[in-house]
């Protein structure tokens, strides 16, 4: 496997970062997580221009231009032969001193891992995920933007931890507020008597790729679509609960704390979605 890091493709077992780089340190640096089918790269304006604004936002001065990354990308899916996969990339801030000061960092690191990725089974595609509520909560936007897809995940970790304790492959996640914000790793949305109902960005999260492309098919099928807050009760009383994210897709929630949503199983609002974001793909990329 080659791994493409500040301008080179090198073998998977030569691409490191110094163990004086601030991301490594600090968790201090931004990422995108992007996916690609029939080798192309899905949504890749939209990936590319949310990793510039998270680098604006932490003042990372990115040191390649969007064309550039874009190569760099299309340079790893074609080295590691990948047909339909996953792309992690990367800008850490670089080697600097042991100190927080991100300005003595002069030269940011730039890494692209193209891969496969498969974080749910077929069978819970088919079936629906069972998930918790997690104790942890969302970190509140006065706190740090939800915008920024930075490297520091430990919040979101911490979260997964308590699913895999409790046996099950998601946890869901509240705000300061108590009320629903996302999963560990991806966008939720109910439906209630025929409406989907998201939280908004303001609510703490992560403005997905995934989830803008959700929202702009519901518009297209003519599927009822509000964005507001989301209170628990509210998720235990749906009839249907399902999460979007880019190595998710769309995939069904079947149980929230051992209690059945809905049916138990992917609902008919869902299934359509998917449907629809599945055929979104073919048409934007092929196969």
């Amino acid at each position: 496997m080659k791994v493409w890091i500040n301008g080179e493709l090198v073998d998977k077992s030569q691409a490191s970062v110094s163990v004086y780089d601030h991301g490594l340190l600090y968790g201090d640096g931004v990422f995108e997580g992007i996916r690609v089918y029939n080798g192309k790269i899905f949504q890749c304006d939209a990936h590319i221009d949310r990793l510039f604004a998270s680098a604006a936002a932490i003042r990372l001065k990115v040191p390649y231009t969007k064309e550039q990354i874009v190569d760099a990308m299309e340079q790893s899916v074609s080295a590691n032969g990948i047909v339909d996969g996953y792309i992690r990339l990367v800008i850490t801030r670089g080697v600097g001193t042991l100190g927080l000061n991100p300005f003595k960092c002069p030269s940011p690191v730039v890494f692209v891992i193209a891969d496969q990725i498969a974080i749910y089974s077929p069978e819970m595609y088919e079936n629906g995920l069972d998930v918790i509520i997690a104790k942890t909560r969302r970190i509140s936007p006065e706190m740090f933007p939800p915008s920024v897809k930075s490297c520091n995940y430990l919040n979101n970790i911490m979260a997964k931890i308590e699913a895999i304790d409790a046996g099950v492959p998601e946890a869901i996640m509240l705000n300061a507020a108590g009320q629903v914000a996302e999963a560990t790793g991806d966008n939720v949305f109910i439906v209630s008597d025929g409406v989907i109902i998201t939280p908004p960005v303001e609510a703490g999260i992560l403005d997905g790729i995934t989830r803008r492309v959700t929202i702009k098919l519901a518009k297209e099928l003519n599927i009822p679509l509000i964005e507001r807050a989301i209170e628990v009760d509210e998720l235990y009383n749906a009839d249907e609960c399902f999460l979007t994210g880019t190595a998710a897709e769309i995939i069904a929630v079947r149980k929230v704390n051992d209690r059945v949503i809905g049916e138990g199983k992917a609902g008919p609002i869902t299934l359509k979605l998917l449907e629809a974001f599945r055929n979104f793909i073919r048409s934007e990329c092929g196969g």
